[in-house]
């Protein structure tokens, strides 16, 4: 999306006139679809006037229909033809604009999730994944009430209430002249009620993230609330946030429930204005009692759309207010894409230079003036107590954040100077939060590679040791490993992370607490695979375990946020210092 079609200042709400212009945009490239449903909305519309003429006519002319017989015969099938007509345009009316409704949920969605994938990791830090789920999900559903569905009841029901008033000019100017008296009173009314809509909508939306957050992180962490016995105190919780969901939800619904009866009154208004007037025209001759019940028809008619199009003020105003959540994260900047200096394959070599970083002001500096060389091909480990900032270190190389200031080097150039996507491909990671897909074994072991031989895979296999486990498989690499992975072991999923790392065979490799979930036998061919690997390799490596780091080309200790101690791992214990301190508290094996 350009931005032209963006809104206001960034931080301000962008009006509800240009959200919905906005999400009309999305439903543009469907208009062929959308105009079929409009040729059924004129053909409903014409049907009615079709119907009051008849009746008019009957009614004026009873009479004279009874010496026509010929006419009256064909009354009947005249009748069928019109009430065909009407379900015809009425099938059309309905079928297209929600054809049309659900391709703009799909590319709003589908435009949304892109931009949820290209946002900067600081994002992620804010906004829960609940949070950016009901976005996805509930947000834009509620899009399509904004969009075609919406639209479809303007144009249906404004073409019956035109051409029902434009019967009622041509039967008596007058008396219609007195029933649109009201009319400022209905859109008095309208405005007042869209606005109620809006601001309800919203709280609506918030605390459904809400619903949505508490019951994600419950179901994410049900062995933990289950052994420590707190699913009163989640639901506790739970109950909170669906109770403020109700409440929102109940004043939505008293706003919607008494639209319809304020625009009736106001409605009963009109008809009693003109009943009065009527009165004088029929005493006076003026007025044939057959004319003011065709009259009396074309007005109560009038009244039907019109409830319909206040009807769909609620989820006009839910869509809007959906919309406006939306497009704040389709606005919102992504990743910096960095440089264009080209980058095929890096030698390896890193630098961190003068590297300070902050998360937030408030939360103050967590790396202070980092002063790092790892030459290409060399191994080095990052120790520390926790919150020293080893990862936050680890987590400036690919770029998950940049530096508050200072800058990371690699190869001698700053990272920002490449492209994201050159700078990623050049780094392989493998965590302790091991992250699986809902899918087999082989499918998160290839995530993101291509053209990958079953020679080159089934030696990967082999280095990580992951064939001990899956050979034991009925369906072998095609097992499917569950939600996040959980029908495995942690050591399992941990050497199916360290097979996907190998796979990428890149030139410089992130463990952070790679082998922290692994037993002593499954370490031991772990740490045989990884010494033929980090061979001509840049390699960090973040751990609390002596066996992975006493080996290392350099060691480095960090304390809140500093280096205090470098070398290698004899020479350090030597120092009898930080890290000397940490050998005998925690590195043991």
């Amino acid at each position: 999306m350009n931005d032209a079609a963006r809104g206001g200042p960034e931080g301000a709400p962008m009006p509800a006139s240009q959200v919905y212009r906005r999400l009309l945009r999305y439903a543009w490239p469907y208009r062929g679809m959308y105009f079929i449903g409009v040729i059924g909305m004129v053909v409903y519309a014409a049907t009615d006037a079709l119907t009051l003429y008849v009746m008019k006519h009957y009614l004026q002319d009873a009479t004279t229909l009874q010496h026509n017989a010929g006419w009256l015969k064909w009354l009947p099938l005249g009748v069928l033809a019109i009430f065909f007509c009407r379900g015809s345009g009425d099938y059309l009316a309905q079928y297209f604009p929600a054809w049309v409704a659900r391709a703009v949920v799909k590319d709003v969605r589908a435009e949304l999730f892109l931009r949820y994938l290209n946002l900067p990791t600081a994002r992620y830090d804010v906004d829960s994944s609940a949070t950016m789920l009901s976005r996805l999900t509930y947000n834009t559903e509620m899009v399509a009430g904004a969009t075609a569905d919406s639209l479809t009841s303007i144009i249906r029901d404004g073409l019956q209430i035109l051409v029902n008033i434009g019967f009622l000019l041509v039967i008596d100017w007058r008396l219609a002249a007195m029933a649109l008296l009201i009319a400022p009173l209905i859109g008095w009314s309208i405005g007042n009620i869209n606005r109620r809509f809006r601001r309800y909508s919203a709280r609506i939306q918030n605390s459904m993230g809400d619903v949505t957050r508490v019951a994600k992180e419950a179901f994410d962490a049900h062995r933990v609330v289950k052994v420590f016995n707190a699913q009163k105190h989640i639901a506790h919780l739970f109950e909170g946030a669906n109770e403020q969901n109700r409440r929102s939800n109940v004043r939505l619904l008293q706003s919607r429930s008494s639209s319809n009866p304020i625009v009736q009154q106001v409605a009963a208004i009109g008809l009693a204005l003109v009943l009065f007037a009527a009165n004088r025209e029929i005493s006076s001759g003026v007025l044939t009692f057959a004319t003011f019940g065709t009259f009396v028809v074309a007005l109560m008619q009038v009244t039907q759309p019109l409830k319909r199009i206040m009807g769909i003020a609620g989820p006009l105003q839910q869509g809007i207010a959906a919309g406006s959540g939306v497009f704040e994260i389709i606005d919102a900047p992504g990743e910096p894409q960095g440089g264009t200096t080209p980058l095929g394959r890096a030698k390896g070599e890193v630098e961190f230079s003068h590297v300070s970083f902050e998360y937030t002001n408030d939360k103050g500096r967590v790396l202070h003036d980092i002063n790092l060389r790892v030459p290409a091909g060399t191994t080095l480990a990052i120790v520390g107590p926790s919150g020293s900032g080893k990862t936050t270190l680890a987590s400036l190389l690919p770029r998950y954040y940049d530096p508050t200031a200072g800058s990371v080097l690699i190869d001698g150039q700053d990272a920002r100077s490449y492209s994201l996507t050159d700078l990623r491909r050049q780094i392989s990671l493998v965590s302790q939060d091991v992250v699986l897909f809902n899918d087999t074994i082989r499918s998160n072991i290839l995530f993101g590679a291509e053209d990958v031989s079953e020679e080159r895979l089934r030696s990967t296999l082999r280095a990580a040791y992951v064939d001990e486990f899956v050979d034991q498989y009925p369906q072998g690499l095609d097992t499917v490993v569950g939600d996040r992975g959980m029908t495995l072991s942690g050591g399992q999923r941990q050497r199916i992370a360290i097979a996907r790392a190998l796979l990428r065979d890149t030139p410089i490799l992130i463990l952070d607490e790679a082998t922290s979930a692994l037993d002593t036998a499954a370490e031991r061919h772990i740490q045989e695979a990884l010494e033929q690997l980090v061979k001509n390799r840049t390699t960090l490596i973040i751990a609390h375990r002596l066996s992975t780091i006493e080996h290392a080309d350099r060691i480095v200790v960090m304390r809140q946020g500093s280096i205090v101690e470098s070398g290698e791992h004899a020479g350090l214990l030597a120092q009898n210092g930080a890290y000397a301190e940490l050998h005998r508290r925690k590195f043991s094996d």
